[in-house]
């Protein structure tokens, strides 16, 4: 990601590798973070698309942690809230966690826990819906209320359905559970399904009724993931991969 010192924007561009479609990378972003707030109604910064001469394409997203004045909220990842480096805690810090322990930590630090909790419990959804498999301790941050002093989450950030362009990749980044806990549905078919959702949501302070009507949320809205998919910057073979690859995780969330 590239940026000036004391910019708004970050720009990504096209990068290049192994994997599949890496040329459609920054469509795809954008993509997600558009169905991410459109469909979902969860906070992301303003971002959009340009494109080079030669027809290639450029992410570009506005700075969320940058004032209009140019003052720099004070923001932190949540490998950093955990004290994880690849010095203390190895190469796989980012993704040695779980998502319980995650929210372990924001309990520690957010006043606000039951609201804030609930977006979070909506993000790690919303990335396990759209086959988010990198959805790591860096890729969630708090930032400071310059009003207040409080700490919320920020809007959220890279997201992106990885599995379009990685077929072996994980389902989550992190685990569910803390202490290689699993559910009896997750022993019985190695996936993580609505149950996990709900024994996540237990663990961590919400109540099943909110767990189930959050869950709801996010299967009742395939008609419209699918249209936001048709109308975005993706090559119809990417399109068809990745209404596919959705629509497999929402059968999931509904068993």
């Amino acid at each position: 990601m590239l940026t000036e010192e004391g910019g708004r924007y970050n720009i990504k561009l096209v990068s290049y590798g192994s994997f599949k479609y890496m040329e459609n990378i920054p469509a795809n972003e954008h993509l997600t973070m558009q169905i991410a707030n459109q469909v979902f109604d969860i906070n992301t910064p303003p971002n959009g698309v340009m494109y080079f001469k030669d027809g290639g394409m450029l992410y570009i997203v506005k700075r969320f942690d940058v004032l209009s004045n140019g003052k720099k909220l004070l923001q932190e990842d949540f490998a950093q809230l955990a004290s994880r480096s690849e010095e203390n805690a190895g190469k796989n810090y980012k993704y040695d966690y779980s998502y319980e322990e995650m929210a372990r930590l924001m309990k520690r630090y957010v006043a606000a826990y039951p609201v804030e909790i609930e977006k979070l419990f909506s993000l790690i959804m919303y990335n396990y819906l759209i086959c988010n498999g990198d959805a790591h301790l860096k890729n969630f941050s708090l930032f400071r209320n310059e009003q207040f002093g409080d700490y919320t989450l920020t809007p959220a950030y890279d997201l992106m359905n990885t599995r379009v362009h990685i077929n072996i990749e994980p389902d989550t980044a992190l685990d569910f559970f803390k202490d290689d806990f699993i559910t009896e549905e997750y022993k019985a078919g190695s996936k993580y399904t609505r149950a996990d959702f709900l024994e996540l949501g237990s663990r961590i302070g919400i109540k099943k009724d909110r767990a189930e009507k959050i869950i709801s949320r996010f299967t009742s809205k395939e008609k419209e993931v699918i249209e936001k998919v048709n109308h975005s910057f993706l090559p119809d073979e990417v399109k068809e991969s990745y209404i596919e690859l959705v629509s497999e995780r929402r059968d999931r969330l509904l068993r």
